[in-house]
């Protein structure tokens, strides 16, 4: 009998619209993109993509703990809290539902990469700083990996968007994964 091959680590990638590819072709989302930059860097790494658009907190929670059981990621990307945001969703209750999700994770043996995301000001001072500052508190209690902004130089531009104002065009997707790589590339 020969030996058989263990399987390519998994990263697992937990996100909405952002992640899903809301609005362009799959192949050119940053996910995608991103299982390209592992094999050209080397890395035998395999990307599961189990974003999905309208995505909250409370929806990917219910969600994770089948997907870890399934793939058995070595690390989980989280890139949520966005619509939870633009539904003015409490932020106490964001941020218990991403200690679960990190919870789960980090039991299950992954590591976590945090991204972040940030509302309009028309979402008030209150709100507006107390959700911003989730994702730091987050990966500092657990030392997780954090991208700060996901949309750090895309938000503002309209170039970068799609005509809702909100989605990224398939032209920002390389700016996107380069907010992640450097974060996720000492979790390999």
């Amino acid at each position: 009998m020969g030996a058989t091959a263990s399987p390519a680590p998994t990263i697992l990638v937990v996100g909405d619209s952002l992640s899903a590819g809301y609005g362009i072709k799959l192949e050119q989302g940053w996910v995608a993109l991103l299982q390209k930059k592992l094999a050209q860097e080397g890395y035998g790494h395999r990307v599961v993509n189990a974003s999905a658009s309208g995505e909250t907190t409370g929806g990917a929670m219910t969600r994770l703990p089948r997907a870890l059981a399934q793939h058995r990621p070595a690390v989980v990307i989280l890139e949520l809290g966005g619509n939870d945001g633009l539904r003015g969703l409490p932020v106490r209750d964001i941020h218990a539902n991403f200690e679960r999700m990190i919870g789960l994770a980090t039991q299950a043996g992954a590591r976590v990469l945090l991204i972040g995301m940030r509302m309009p000001p028309n979402y008030g001072p209150q709100y507006t700083q107390a959700f911003d500052g989730l994702y730091a508190e987050l990966a500092r209690q657990h030392r997780l990996a954090l991208v700060p902004f996901f949309l750090d130089g895309i938000a503002l531009d309209d170039g970068l968007l799609q005509d809702d104002g909100i989605h990224p065009t398939a032209a920002a997707q390389p700016a996107l994964l380069a907010m992640v790589w450097p974060r996720l590339r000492p979790l390999l």
